[in-house]
């Protein structure tokens, strides 16, 4: 009987070891998950509206665009641009996963295919993608801290299986004063750094802080000397957006 007890308190004490091993694991990554939903709430707002200029470099050239947008929380945006006159009136429409374009000048709506999600959008070192995918990482990827001090988390994101995402591992410098990235830096499938996205010049909008110029650093060897710079102004947040931007029916309607 003694020997029978002994072995049940020896089970049960080896059950209570193991739920201690665990509860921190799962504390951590409930933390890590709540800190990459707060980014996400910050970045993307109730509704936005914004005016963008963007600075294209290459090793040959220099051009810059401008635009302003409007988006509902992160399943919803519009863009027109506005600059330069080639370019003016062209508008996209991102409903959920999907996106597409209208081009005034052929008159015509193109819906931008899965398979072309990873082309540059407009020339720039941005992608299609990022307009598209590039909210959801607290949906499609699975987050850990990899360190922490006193003024920066910096959190992993690893796909998760079922996700078709295209990065094949997210490493996000998190400010810990504004809860917003400070640097993004994007690995493909083989584990190569293959860009590096650095927000920057924070700055309050009403009661809300955000990153006023977005620094994207692509790093493959054949990019090399190529650099796309967004610097963001007259931002309003939470404010009311007429439904209408975001129907097909806009992309035309408001390309004027």
């Amino acid at each position: 009987m003694g020997q029978h007890r002994r072995r049940h308190r020896a089970t049960h004490l080896a059950i209570v070891a193991m739920l201690l091993t665990l509860l921190p694991v799962s504390s951590f990554a409930d933390e890590a998950a709540e800190i990459i939903k707060k980014v996400e709430d910050n970045l993307n707002g109730k509704t936005a509206t914004m005016k963008i200029t963007m600075t294209v470099k290459t090793k040959r050239a220099e051009r810059t665009m401008k635009m302003q947008s409007w988006s509902v929380g992160k399943d919803k945006s519009f863009i027109k641009i506005l600059y330069p006159g080639k370019d003016k009136g062209i508008t996209f429409l991102k409903m959920d996963n999907s996106m597409w374009q209208y081009v005034p000048r052929i008159e015509k709506t193109i819906k931008i295919p899965a398979s072309m999600m990873l082309q540059s959008w407009m020339g720039s070192d941005f992608s299609n993608d990022d307009l598209v995918r590039e909210s959801s990482i607290s949906e499609d990827y699975t987050v850990r801290l990899l360190n922490e001090t006193e003024e920066v988390y910096t959190a992993e994101l690893l796909p998760k299986e079922e996700a078709a995402v295209v990065w094949g591992k997210i490493v996000m410098d998190i400010s810990k004063q504004y809860y917003l990235p400070s640097k993004v830096r994007y690995f493909d499938e083989e584990g190569e750094l293959i860009r590096e996205l650095a927000y920057t010049e924070v700055q309050p909008f009403g009661e809300r802080f955000y990153p006023t110029k977005w620094i994207m650093d692509p790093k493959e060897p054949e990019k090399a000397g190529h650099q796309t710079v967004m610097e963001v102004s007259d931002a309003v947040f939470d404010a009311p957006i007429s439904a209408s931007y975001f129907t097909k029916r806009a992309l035309k309607r408001y390309s004027d």
